[in-house]
């Protein structure tokens, strides 16, 4: 039988489910190998029983905790779906205000009746088995790791940098050839470097490496004309959940 597999969301822009419809017709080559039966974004049918889920978002609300558990009981795989469930992602921004401050910001008067918190990612409150990370995921990253899920084969990400790819591409360095800021040195590769393939920075949507060289990544910033605030906002854009914005400004001085 194929394995079933199920989609959530929490606090987030579902991007990456409308990437995995984005497949067309690589989606229906998938179904040959799986059984979509809860997919609110593409099918009405929302069964409770499934053997895959895919986590969309961070955790902000109290009342998100106890849904994400029934999940992980109920699901033999649980993966961590983009940057906002793996990391917090750019929910996270909000996480430098105390609760109270950041909804009184948006909802103003009315900030009593919002149940907001910080905002985390999920394997603060339960056991990921496979990250896919990016803001929003890769597409051939979801492929492979659809038919690694239902193999029950190891999925693995090279920790490389996206500076790494950017080379790979033959790329003109962002950093050095135009001065713009850019964090491809430190963030986590995997999606063929798109964003400077197409004149565009790395902002560290993927998540910054575990081993990476953070203060090192900051001087190099500064020697670009950056300031220490500057690179405060940019670690904290994707990365508020995984990085203190102390260590950030520490490692620019």
């Amino acid at each position: 039988m194929k394995p079933k597999v199920a989609f959530f969301s929490f606090s987030s822009c579902e991007g990456c489910q409308l990437q995995a419809l984005n497949l067309e017709d690589q989606l229906l080559s998938l179904l040959d190998i799986i059984e979509i039966v809860n997919f609110r974004e593409a099918i009405d049918d929302k069964l409770e029983n499934y053997d895959i889920a895919f986590v969309e978002g961070s955790i902000s609300r109290y009342s998100d905790i106890p849904e994400l558990i029934k999940i992980r009981n109920t699901a033999k795989v649980l993966v961590a779906f983009g940057s906002c469930s793996s990391q917090a992602g750019i929910n996270a921004i909000r996480n430098r205000l105390r609760p109270e401050e950041a909804n009184a910001m948006v909802y103003g008067d009315r900030a009593a009746w919002v149940e907001t918190g910080h905002a985390k990612g999920i394997d603060e409150f339960v056991k990921v088995d496979y990250y896919l990370n990016g803001c929003p995921m890769d597409r051939r990253e979801f492929i492979r790791l659809v038919k690694a899920a239902a193999s029950g084969i190891p999925f693995i990400i090279p920790k490389l940098p996206v500076c790494t790819e950017c080379k790979l591409r033959g790329n003109v360095c962002i950093l050095e050839d135009r001065n713009t800021l850019c964090l491809g040195a430190v963030t986590l590769g995997g999606c063929n470097a798109i964003c400077p393939a197409y004149g565009h920075p790395c902002v560290g949507c993927r998540g910054i490496l575990p081993d990476a060289n953070i203060e090192g990544m900051a001087e190099l910033l500064r020697h670009h004309g950056a300031s220490d605030l500057e690179i405060e906002h940019l670690y904290a854009m994707y990365n508020y959940g995984r990085i203190s914005l102390l260590t950030a400004r520490a490692a620019s001085r």
